[in-house]
């Protein structure tokens, strides 16, 4: 198994932590990824909330909040930290702006595209960048962006397909056509990006996301081109996971037809649990009566079902009755609480024996 390049940074094992907000994933699960070798991801969505009384106001306790995760991450790891930060948010400036203050190794930027993100880059920045893309039209649209404008290119670039839990750049009637699949998505984005690798010498690994749970998914999708994997709802079962235990039990207790496609506040389809909240919005009992928080630039409280901020930090806290759980097509094969440690090894031991397997095939 090869290293994740990533500019001048190299994973050990090419496998990303996604980003899950809200309160999923923190300083302490992603310093426990980078510690195994991965890339750990910290998002900030709803942080916030999470920092309430650290600040005056919402937007201020965001960025006390996210300075606070990127020092604890990295007092706790020397390995590789991420910050997720999603389009939707109406502080994604002063969020980038943190990040690369705070000298986080990697920006992830989905929920829309990231078509001005280099311009926050600073004199000495070593952040890299790193968009969140469902198509191969997407990818072309940025790299062609990025080096026009500014004179950079993606230090890589993460290919989410419709499998993914939490929101996804998807059509409703896109979500089931094979022809939208991540097995299908990864060779036309690599086609695309080489021809930018080759103009302008500069190499894009292509990460491929979404329903990817064990090391056979992760072998069989590097075969296409993908030079690691972004895994998420592997991770929220595990002792280092910062979300409540009761968060991480609705995985271990969900079935295969638990897993329900929702339409989100933020305006786009997403993947999650069904639980007694969703039951909820489906009899329009849960209609917000103000907007306290103003995060989304998507988000009208006089036209969405409830406040999705507040509903993700309820879940994140284990008031699964006034939250829920995003969750990608495969959290239901969860069935115990491990160390990150027992995940990140048996993903490495399952890619290492379907490799041994092909290979074995090959000489028949």
């Amino acid at each position: 198994m090869n290293g994740l390049k990533i500019g001048n940074l190299t994973a050990r094992v090419p496998i990303i932590q996604g980003g899950m907000g809200v309160g999923i994933s923190l300083s302490g699960l992603a310093s426990a990824v980078a510690n195994e070798g991965g890339v750990g991801v910290i998002s900030c969505a709803g942080l916030g909330l999470i920092y309430r009384e650290k600040a005056k106001d919402y937007m201020e306790s965001c960025i006390y909040g996210l300075k606070e995760e990127i020092r604890k991450a990295k007092e706790k790891t020397s390995g590789i930290v991420g910050v997720n930060i999603m389009m939707a948010l109406t502080n994604f400036s002063d969020m980038v702006k943190t990040a690369i203050a705070e000298k986080a190794d990697i920006i992830f930027a989905g929920a829309g595209l990231p078509l001005d993100l280099p311009k926050y880059r600073t004199p000495g920045c070593t952040t890299k960048l790193v968009p969140i893309v469902s198509s191969a039209r997407a990818a072309k649209i940025i790299c062609e962006k990025w080096k026009t404008l500014y004179d950079y290119l993606p230090d890589l670039i993460v290919v989410e397909g419709p499998k993914a839990g939490g929101h996804l750049g998807f059509k409703l009637n896109q979500i089931a056509d094979p022809a939208f699949s991540i097995e299908n998505l990864i060779p036309d984005v690599v086609r695309e990006v080489a021809v930018f690798e080759e103009k302008y010498h500069q190499e894009i690994p292509i990460v491929a996301a979404g329903g990817i749970y064990n090391g056979k998914n992760m072998y069989d999708i590097m075969q296409l081109g993908a030079k690691g994997v972004q895994i998420a709802s592997r991770f929220v079962t595990t002792d280092e996971c910062d979300a409540d235990i009761k968060f991480k039990n609705s995985y271990i207790k969900a079935e295969e037809n638990d897993v329900e496609i929702i339409q989100s506040p933020v305006g786009m389809p997403g993947r999650a649990l069904q639980g007694k909240f969703l039951e909820r919005v489906k009899l329009g009992l849960t209609k917000p009566k103000s907007c306290p928080y103003n995060c989304l630039h998507t988000c009208d409280y006089k036209k969405v079902p409830y406040c999705i901020i507040i509903t993700l930090f309820n879940a994140y806290k284990g008031k699964m009755d006034k939250g829920y759980a995003f969750a990608g097509s495969n959290a239901y094969l969860a069935t115990r609480i491990s160390s990150v440690k027992e995940v990140m090894d048996d993903l490495v031991a399952k890619f290492e024996h379907a490799r041994t397997e092909a290979i074995a095939r090959l000489k028949k």
